[in-house]
C-alpha cells in the first residue's frame, strides 16, 4: 500500500447515528466469519466456494496485505470490508476493496457507509484510484451503489463468474479516480 498502512493510522469514524467503522481485531473473527459464511453460501456475488471453511476465509480476510474493517450497527458487527492494493509493486497505487453486509442488516445503509469510509481511507493512504475487478453483473444493488458513488464501468468480462443459480454470468470492472 502507498502510505500509512499501520493498523492504527485511521481512527474509528462514526458514519451516522447508528453506524461506526473501525479496523477489525482478532476478537471480531467469529462475527466476521458469520457474515462471510452467510454471504458466500448464496454463490451469487463472491468467487469463494460456498462451502469454504472458516479458517480459509478468516486467513484470507486478515492476510497481511489487507486492512480488514468492521461496521458496527446498534452495538453489533453488521458488516465488514477489506482494503488493499489492487496489484503488487507497480500496480500498488490503485486500491481494491471487498464488502459484505450481514443479511440481517441489509437496507440499513451499512454498505454505503463502508464504501464511503473506504474511499476516504484509500485517499488518506495515498492511493490514486479504486478498482473493483469482478462485480457480478447480476449484483444490481452493488452496481447501483458504486455508480452513485462515482465509479464507472470500464470493462465487462464475459462468463467470468459461475453464478450458483444463473450459471456463467458476466462481470464488470469498475473504477473511481480518487
Amino acid at each position: 500500500m502507498p502510505t500509512g498502512t499501520g493498523q492504527g493510522s485511521i481512527k474509528p469514524q462514526v458514519m451516522g447515528q447508528d453506524i461506526s467503522i473501525r479496523i477489525a481485531i482478532e476478537s471480531d473473527c467469529d462475527s466476521i466469519w458469520e457474515i462471510i459464511r452467510k454471504v458466500i453460501r448464496k454463490g451469487d456475488t463472491y468467487v469463494f466456494d460456498p462451502s469454504s471453511s472458516k479458517t480459509k476465509m478468516i486467513n484470507y480476510w486478515f492476510d497481511s496485505e489487507k486492512r480488514p474493517h468492521v461496521a458496527i450497527y446498534d452495538g453489533e458487527i453488521a458488516g465488514t470490508f477489506i482494503l488493499k492494493a489492487n496489484q503488487p509493486d507497480l500496480g500498488a497505487h490503485i486500491a481494491n476493496a471487498s464488502y459484505m453486509v450481514s443479511p440481517k442488516y441489509e437496507g440499513k445503509g451499512i454498505g454505503k457507509a463502508m464504501a464511503k469510509y473506504s474511499i476516504e481511507e484509500a485517499r488518506q493512504l495515498g492511493f490514486h484510484a479504486m478498482q473493483y475487478n469482478l462485480v457480478v453483473k447480476t449484483n444490481i444493488r452493488a452496481i447501483a451503489l458504486w455508480e452513485k458513488l462515482g465509479f464507472e464501468v470500464i470493462g465487462e468480462i464475459p462468463d467470468a463468474f459461475n453464478h450458483q443459480s444463473a450459471g456463467l454470468t458476466n462481470a464488470l470492472i469498475m473504477y473511481l479516480k480518487l
